[in-house]
């Protein structure tokens, strides 16, 4: 007897415990106010109001990254105009500027010098190009003596330019004497230019 109530006793604890057990684990229900939210404590207005500002601070961003290529791309643009145009206009002093000669003379004077040494260094710059030195000479003259003078003239800044470091295989020569004039007035001043060696890329 004693035994049957020992059995219903601790029956009737382990009944309690279990059913104290249970309640203790009992799922939390969600707080209505504090569901649909994005962050801890966030409401849907504040949700919304992050995301556009995200949205907005990501759409300028991407206008400023824009804006910078833009920039860059047009720098060098304008870097490659400076080129072409610097490189432009080298090759028209290249072509343009005359070695100007003395009186029945091949010897070249300082400034003629100073004008080959800026030639050597187009010449050098540019490696593929090759050109025909013109040797010239004004009316006075025999036409045999002037082709002979417009010869040595030709030949002078050839050699000239091969001392500067220009292969000589890039520099032909051809004398036309008096026959080609810039100017065939006969004056002094048309002499002085028609007395020249001048440069012809071929």
């Amino acid at each position: 007897m004693k035994r049957q109530l020992l059995m219903h006793v601790m029956t009737a604890v382990l009944v309690a415990g279990l059913v104290t057990m249970v309640g203790c684990s009992k799922p939390k229900v969600a707080d209505p106010g504090t569901m649909n939210q994005g962050r801890i404590g966030e409401t849907d207005a504040e949700k919304a109001a992050r995301i556009e500002a995200e949205r907005a601070a990501r759409l300028e961003a991407e206008r400023i990254k824009a804006q910078q290529i833009k920039a860059q791309q047009l720098k060098a643009q304008q870097l490659e105009a400076q080129r072409q145009a610097r490189i432009i206009e080298a090759k028209s002093r290249f072509l343009n500027q005359n070695i100007l000669f003395d009186f029945d003379s091949a010897e070249l004077t300082g400034q003629a010098k100073v004008l080959l040494r800026e030639k050597a260094e187009w010449l050098q710059a540019n490696p593929s190009a090759a050109v025909m030195i013109e040797g010239h000479c004004d009316e006075r003259g025999t036409t045999v003596y002037n082709l002979a003078l417009g010869e040595r003239r030709a030949n002078t800044v050839r050699s000239y330019l091969v001392n500067l470091g220009v292969s000589s295989r890039r520099l032909g020569t051809v004398s036309y004497g008096e026959e080609k004039p810039l100017d065939p007035a006969p004056t002094d001043a048309a002499y002085r230019i028609n007395r020249r060696a001048q440069f012809v890329i071929n």
